[in-house]
């Protein structure tokens, strides 16, 4: 490509893109067992993806602009969401198998990058995050969507009181679009009501099409300081697009791994 040695060492300093992790390598590695532990233990099978995904895993399926991605050569890309890769295996899962009703559940923790990111204090361009994604049929009565958006809560629930000890936990579900009407909202409604973090449904106010029918945050609060979302999740239509079958239903999650360790042991000083 034309390079030479002289100029690498400056354009390595200067590239935030190739530079480490500010993170503690030990405790994240302790975390990361710690969580897999805790999801395999709970249904949700451990995978470790490859460091790039397919092309276009995000832009094609998702609302993501390819210019956040970093595209590389062979079909593939530097992987952005892991929730993306771990949903395009299961949809080929599921259409192999022929969509049997049984819920396919796998996590996985991966270091995401990001072509574009927020300059800001805390946020680098690339980071871990602990994923959740369940794939299954629609069955009726919102089975698929009461039953894996109360788990996944839960689970997140757990890994932050349990793994991390934060005490003040909030979630947040927020009404989308892409459901007829607005039963499941009411179900989901009635399903926050038993969740052991307070937890507040509303309507949105901004567009989002990414999500189908319900995005839900999870926010904590350190030392009294302000609420930090830390985790983030919804229905999407993906596996639908990738399998050409409209019964198919998709929840996926993620939970800032990368910024919870930092937030932990600030507070830990």
């Amino acid at each position: 490509v034309g390079l030479s040695v002289g100029p690498l060492l400056q354009q390595y300093q200067q590239n935030s893109f190739a530079q480490p992790a500010d993170t503690e390598m030990l405790l994240m590695l302790e975390k990361e067992l710690e969580i897999l532990r805790y999801l395999q233990q709970m249904g949700y099978h451990s995978l470790e993806l490859s460091p790039v995904g397919q092309f276009g895993s995000c832009s094609v399926v998702g609302t993501v602009s390819q210019k956040k991605i970093i595209s590389a050569i062979r079909h593939t890309e530097v992987m952005a969401d892991a929730t993306n890769a771990l949903a395009l295996h299961m949809a080929g899962i599921r259409k192999t198998n022929g969509f049997k009703s049984q819920i396919l559940r796998y996590s996985t923790v991966h270091r995401h990058i990001r072509a574009l990111y927020r300059r800001i204090e805390g946020h680098t361009p690339h980071f871990k995050v602990a994923c959740m994604v369940a794939a299954g049929r629609d069955t009726g009565d919102y089975s698929f969507e009461l039953t894996t958006l109360k788990e996944q809560l839960l689970h997140i629930y757990q890994l932050l009181s349990n793994i991390f000890a934060v005490k003040k936990i909030h979630g947040r579900i927020i009404a989308r679009e892409g459901y007829r009407d607005d039963t499941l909202l009411t179900r989901v409604q009635e399903l926050s009501i038993d969740l052991p973090m307070k937890t507040t449904v509303t309507q949105s106010a901004d567009e989002n099409n990414y999500y189908k029918g319900v995005q839900f945050k999870v926010l904590i609060e350190l030392d009294e300081g302000p609420e930090v979302e830390i985790a983030d999740g919804g229905f999407t239509d993906w596996t639908q697009k990738l399998t050409g079958n409209r019964k198919e239903r998709c929840l996926i999650s993620g939970l800032g791994l990368s910024l919870l360790i930092k937030l932990c042991r600030t507070q830990a000083k």
